[in-house]
């Protein structure tokens, strides 16, 4: 499932085709996707400029001139992808419609913004602009992983006393939002702390330095366009390609990357989810 970079890399992508750019028509193809689409989304979205298109968490927020605000998540294999920009960023030619075509924006400038989602994980929904940090996905949120309001003392007190192990807290979207698997490993790694120890048990400084890590670790990816594993695609189609930057995640068997380190890439299952991990440095 694309992580936060992965998403804020589609949203840097459809600002310039949507941002101050008003819906002349929304072509909705089915009735849902993970859930039930709002009534009448077409309808309520036709004829909309969208004011500013914003990020939080996992989530693509385009807020409307008609006072409501669209909610886009993308799931496991969800696709936003700009056609026809006249600002000359993506590629000009619109493509046939596919089978999974499900939502499809018609841009007054003549882009086309299209939600192509095979496996239907993802989502949408319209919700009034003011007071929207109480739609029930986004109320239970805690801070932005690159905003203000995560820092050192946050994370000191968020896992006071917590016996889960330090994977999970980081994953824990109250704790952090939009933080998923591959991030967490790799911040993990550079902090040189294994995913399983228990949050509660690691000392403070360790904790506050795990605050900037995570940050740069976010901000490579970003720059980097994301990573691609298996579906995800920039707004123009591209590839990302952070995953060639992975010091740990899928590299299981590889040597370290730490130098002098002679440990080699272990995998355990946590939750369900693999971490990646060198037994050697990381304590």
């Amino acid at each position: 499932m694309p992580e936060l970079p992965e998403v804020e890399t589609v949203r840097r992508g459809l600002t310039p085709a949507m941002q101050g750019v008003r819906i002349a028509k929304a072509e909705v193809n089915r009735p849902d996707l993970r859930w039930p689409f709002p009534a009448d989304m077409g309808a309520r979205l036709s004829g909309q400029r969208v004011e500013q298109l914003r990020r939080r968490s996992k989530y693509i927020l385009a807020d409307l001139s008609s006072g409501e605000t669209l909610l886009i998540h993308l799931g496991m294999s969800g696709r936003m992808l700009v056609s026809g920009d006249p600002l000359g960023q993506f590629v000009h030619d619109h493509p046939a419609p596919e089978k999974h075509d499900h939502v499809v924006l018609h841009m007054e400038n003549g882009a086309r913004i299209t939600f192509n989602d095979p496996r239907r994980f993802g989502a949408m929904d319209l919700m009034p602009t003011q007071g929207a940090e109480h739609h029930k996905l986004l109320s239970v949120l805690g801070p932005e992983p690159l905003g203000n309001d995560f820092h050192e003392a946050h994370l000191v007190e968020a896992f006071r006393g917590k016996m889960s192990p330090i994977k999970s807290a980081l994953l824990d979207q109250k704790i952090v939002a939009g933080l998923g698997n591959i991030y967490v490993c790799e911040a993990l790694y550079r902090a040189k702390i294994r995913p399983t120890r228990k949050a509660g048990r690691i000392s403070a400084p360790r904790v506050a330095g795990l605050v900037p890590i995570i940050r740069a670790v976010l901000s490579e990816a970003i720059e980097a366009g994301g990573s691609s594993l298996r579906d995800f695609r920039q707004a123009d189609g591209e590839l990302g390609y952070f995953q060639h930057n992975f010091d740990v995640y899928g590299r299981e068997g590889a040597p370290c990357r730490t130098p002098e380190c002679p440990g080699v890439i272990g995998r355990i299952v946590q939750s369900g989810r693999s971490s990646f991990f060198c037994a050697q440095c990381q304590r």
